[in-house]
């Protein structure tokens, strides 16, 4: 006999995304239901233990601004944290931490269990429910609509939104050497029929491939011939939540021990042998036909990319505080299990490397992403949302970015309130979201900083002054979240005011400038104008402005980021405004909306390409138009003057 359960949201799979649709619908209010196939995996890192990086530490900050739950569970359960290319501007600082990946699973598994309004499912979906609905005078006048899924175990789950979360699993190929076994993870099954049951109704799919390396047992790792890397000496967290909040729901920092990384390099001999394996490589002998991630290269292809190398750098990275597992960052593979340790044994301080197991790689469907509206939902079935690897991008945090966005508008959608969209100079994941719908993908995609042109306002310390306010009007940020970010805003504004009016004369204070190595003042100036200086900050001010360390002084909580808050927007006011004046000329073209005021391939005075393009896309807006590859200003032109008339 068969089961049904009812609600007004289902997430399909226990991932990054879903984890994060899951707690984002129920916080808005939605009756939620997360379908996983295994509980005790939830959020599993399936590759490297790691969160944030490059752009994606940016992403991290944006879901915590925005009440989302990534950023406290990488704070719970860091072992090294690390901000990447400090040693430029602040508009590419990336915040990145190493993780305990168990410790990791169990504190989202705690933040799902402690949610209002979300349940737990562990079942495999393989059917999506779906009805025609008609409207209109006319029987052809039909659209469809997700009415839940249906189960391997028989369960029916009626919804009124659905958001696919699946990760690698559907229809999961996984290869090592010649050798191929269907499976979503290593040691967990694919999940088959769900992408057939999608296909049907219109939906367009293809297929990708990632891969993962050598897990080691760091028992047998000489650690004296590899190069220790530590972690910051100063405590740098993810969520802006105050460090003094005791409650239940607001983890605390980490406590975990903190652990170092450690750099190697491959060689020649390591090369040479890797090579007499690629007749048996799977990305070279034909097995696999569909397209990895240009950014995160298994080694063969790095040596095959880049022949004339004689080594290649990778990282040894802890697993957690309580095991031997090792993680050997940049060494993915899916060649024969025999050339994977035999080459890696070749690497100085591995030579008696024992190993866990073996990298491998796995392809997977995903689903176009021009298919979908900026919210994430599909253009094709009303209430079905797509969120993370299905896609096409890769990454734990584009992923849960996405699963964010997804699940906010699926609630929306439910209480039949507008939807929530953020802009590309709003934040990375407008961004993210912005690319996929408009361009698409022919790779995975991945976030770098270069792929956002208002990046000098979409840095790592403004995510809650960008995002806080606009997600506690939806009711994702709670009050506690938005009181914290009012006063911390209050302390910002604060020491600008000081700094913009407090007075500084030369004779008082040039020998100690001086000392900074920067040029003396010839007059007076007020503080603002010194910190605009590359050498001075509001650190080492401090040290010659008693009145400025008073000042700072009397910040009560987080003074070091809120003080360098305040730092970064007196520096880089000048580039800061002109950003802001450009996004403000772009967002006219965002409020001239264009989506069904044309028939594109009617337009004669339009290149073939671009009517091929926006009949294929349809853009919502002008805005969004320009954006699609193959449509060029002198089109834009032609829209403007034809919405002229």
């Amino acid at each position: 006999m068969e089961m049904t359960l009812k609600y007004d949201v289902v997430v399909i799979g226990g991932g990054h995304a879903g984890c994060e649709a899951a707690c984002a619908s129920a916080n808005i209010g939605a009756k939620t239901l997360l379908v996983t196939m295994d509980m005790n995996k939830i959020a599993q890192m399936s590759c490297n233990p790691a969160v944030g990086g490059i752009a994606k530490g940016q992403i991290v900050r944006e879901i915590d601004a925005l009440g989302g739950q990534m950023g406290r569970v990488t704070d719970a359960t860091a072992i090294q944290f690390r901000m990447l290319n400090v040693g430029k501007g602040p508009a590419v600082w990336s915040p990145r931490a190493q993780c305990d990946r168990g410790k990791f699973i169990w504190e989202w598994r705690r933040v799902l269990d402690e949610t209002d309004n979300l349940d737990i499912w562990q079942d495999q979906v393989e059917e999506l429910l779906v009805e025609e609905v008609k409207h209109g005078a006319l029987e052809s006048q039909q659209t469809k609509r997700v009415i839940g899924v249906k189960t391997i175990w028989g369960a029916e789950i009626h919804a009124r939104c659905v958001v696919i979360t699946a990760g690698t699993f559907l229809n999961g190929l996984m290869h090592i050497g010649r050798k191929m076994v269907k499976g979503g993870r290593i040691a967990e099954p694919a999940a088959e029929r769900l992408t057939e049951s999608i296909t049907r109704h219109g939906i367009r799919s293809s297929r990708m491939k990632t891969g993962t390396p050598v897990r080691l047992d760091k028992r047998s790792i000489d650690f004296s011939q590899l190069r220790r890397q530590d972690g910051e000496q100063r405590t740098y967290r993810f969520s802006y939540f105050p460090l003094t909040d005791t409650s239940t729901k607001h983890p605390k920092p980490s406590d975990l021990p903190q652990l170092p990384c450690w750099e190697c390099y491959t060689n020649s001999a390591v090369h040479e042998i890797l090579r007499s394996g690629l007749s048996e490589s799977p990305l070279y002998n034909g097995q696999i036909q569909s397209i990895g991630p240009r950014y995160c290269p298994s080694i063969e292809t790095k040596l095959v990319t880049f022949p004339d190398r004689n080594q290649h750098l990778l990282f040894l990275e802890p697993e957690g505080s309580e095991t031997n597992e090792m993680y050997l960052n940049g060494f993915s593979s899916s060649l024969p299990m025999k050339v994977q340790i035999e080459a890696l044994r070749k690497i100085p301080g591995l030579e008696q490397a024992k190993v866990y197991r073996p990298g491998y790689a796995i392809e997977y469907d995903f689903f176009d992403p021009t298919q979908l509206r900026h919210t994430l939902e599909s253009k094709i079935i009303d209430g079905l949302f797509f969120a993370g690897q299905v896609n096409g991008t890769t990454g734990y945090e584009e992923a849960a970015g996405q699963g964010l966005v997804a699940g906010v508008n699926a609630a929306l959608k439910c209480d039949g309130t507008k939807q929530f969209i953020m802009q590309r100079d709003e934040s990375y994941i407008g961004v993210l979201i912005d690319d996929l719908v408009t361009k698409g993908v022919d790779e995975p995609y991945r976030m770098f900083t270069s792929r956002a042109e208002y990046r000098i306002l979409l840095r790592q310390d403004d995510a809650d002054a960008r995002l806080t306010e606009r997600s506690y009007a939806i009711g994702l940020a709670k009050r506690d979240r938005y009181e914290w970010w009012m006063e911390k805003k209050q302390h910002i504004e604060e020491i600008i005011a000081f700094c913009k009016n407090y007075p500084i004369k030369p004779k008082e204070i040039n020998p100690a400038l001086e000392q900074l190595g920067t040029t003396p003042l010839q007059f007076g100036v007020k503080l603002e104008d010194l910190i605009a200086r590359p050498q001075l900050t509001l650190q080492n001010l401090q040290t010659i402005i008693p009145e400025l360390k008073e000042f700072i002084a009397r910040t009560p909580n987080r003074k070091e980021e809120i003080a360098e808050a305040a730092e970064i927007r007196i520096k880089y006011k000048g580039y800061i405004d002109r950003e802001r004046l450009v996004a403000e000329k772009m967002h006219r073209l965002e409020n001239i909306k264009i989506k069904g005021h044309f028939d594109y391939n009617t337009i004669q005075s339009l290149s073939t390409e671009c009517r091929q393009k926006l009949t294929a896309i349809d853009p919502e807006t002008l805005a969004q138009a320009s954006r699609i590859p193959g449509v060029s200003p002198s089109d834009i032109n032609v829209l403007l003057v034809l919405m002229g008339r």
